[in-house]
């Protein structure tokens, strides 16, 4: 008998078994795959991220991130720079595993390759039911194994967003990589609500797209494009992959009896970037110190008062940049556009405190008139035999001359 069984070693579980663990509960982690793993995911962290991972002694930071390009949909290019860090790069391999190392240190045990089939309980315990059919029993289940794994599904998560992630990991020679070294690229993309982005981190790239499910091949078509104009169509990719993120609905349950679930496998991320990782560090922890107190319903409330207002003025925000993606490009050009985008990615300021000022408000309000999934186009993936797929607004230029030139 555990005092609490976490499924899922990403940033959501082991934070969630770190504070468990620190507060004296008996605390295990199931994990399917073994640490280090690559996992598909941008790596980007902001202020929120970088504030939980404060206490942790080795997370290994690839790059600090001073300046930032924008462009939309590859035109009107805005250049802006900042006298500190406003975001920090890290691989997801290496952070996770830095976040197994805390958990242990602090008296968690994890087990890897260790498949977990279904998450059940009774009036008594909460239990994971292994591949080999026997169970894992605990006072206190925290779920932190995806949107799509068996923690949500036993919970009854449901979501009312879901994107389509691309993602290429590009290992680049020294003079590309050193031509983004401190800086990102942010791209408003062709499709509603999309955007691409290029992440360095040392002798990486990580190039992706996202926008709404049901585009699959126009989103792909975005990331050729995308990567054609950067000059790097040529380069290998070390990884490829997709994932869907899915963000819940407000009404979505965050607990079923003695069943937490946090991070991606609660639907937690915000809805216009789809950043994850803070919400999943946050949320992860929130967790793990409501179990060991076995105050279950502490945790709903703290997600309730912290992170949903967030995801709230998220989804406030998508839905203006879906029908005016332009009007945010040119406030990046302002300087007191860039200093909120900078305010935001240092954790200094909130969605929710930036979108409840009066003005904010206002503004979004007008923009954002409409539903967000009208506008982004809910169509499938693949056209119906004999039809011809839409075509793509996606600008098309030649390659840089050189890719040790490409910006």
């Amino acid at each position: 008998m555990w005092d609490v069984a976490v499924v899922g070693a990403g940033p959501a579980g082991l934070a969630a078994a770190r504070e468990a663990a620190l507060a004296g509960a008996r605390t295990v982690v199931l994990e399917r795959a073994m640490h280090p793993r690559y996992k598909t995911c941008g790596g980007g962290l902001i202020g929120g991220s970088l504030a939980a991972l404060d206490a942790l002694p080795e997370i290994p930071i690839r790059d600090r991130i001073r300046a930032a390009t924008f462009t939309h949909n590859g035109r009107r290019r805005i250049e802006r720079r900042a006298p500190a860090p406003v975001l920090a790069m890290a691989r997801r391999d290496e952070l996770d595993d830095a976040l197994r190392r805390a958990a242990v240190e602090a008296g968690a045990v994890v087990r890897q390759r260790t498949v977990v089939r279904a998450v059940e309980q009774d009036a008594e315990c909460g239990y994971a039911r292994l591949a080999d059919g026997t169970r894992i029993a605990a006072r206190t289940v925290i779920g932190a194994d995806g949107s799509s794994g068996v923690s949500a599904r036993h919970v009854g998560v449901h979501f009312g967003q879901v994107d389509l992630g691309l993602e290429v990991e590009l290992l680049v020679p020294e003079p590309v990589a050193g031509s983004w070294r401190g800086r990102v690229l942010i791209d408003w993309g062709p499709l509603p609500g999309s955007y691409g982005w290029v992440f360095p981190k040392e002798d990486r790239l990580t190039v992706g797209v996202i926008a709404g499910r049901g585009q699959g091949e126009r989103t792909r078509a975005y990331l050729r494009a995308f990567l054609h104009r950067l000059g790097l169509a040529g380069v290998p990719a070390e990884h490829d992959s997709g994932h869907l993120t899915r963000c819940r609905d407000d009404s979505a349950p965050l607990r079923r009896g003695r069943v937490l679930v946090a991070g991606d496998a609660a639907g937690l991320l915000e809805p216009w970037t789809r950043e994850g990782i803070s919400y999943a560090l946050r949320s992860g922890a929130a967790a793990g110190r409501a179990a060991a107190s076995a105050d279950l319903a502490r945790y709903e409330r703290e997600i309730t008062n912290t992170l949903v207002p967030e995801m709230r003025a998220g989804r406030r925000i998508l839905a203006a940049f879906v029908r005016h993606p332009g009007v945010f490009h040119a406030a990046l050009a302002t300087r007191p556009g860039w200093r909120e985008f900078t305010r935001f990615c240092r954790g200094e300021m909130s969605f929710a405190t930036h979108a409840d000022r009066l003005p904010v408000r206002l503004a979004l309000a007008a923009l954002g008139r409409g539903e967000v999934g009208a506008q982004r186009g809910e169509v499938e993936d693949f056209p119906a035999q004999g039809q011809t797929a839409p075509t793509p607004d996606i600008e098309h230029r030649p390659p840089a001359p050189s890719r040790h030139d490409a910006r």
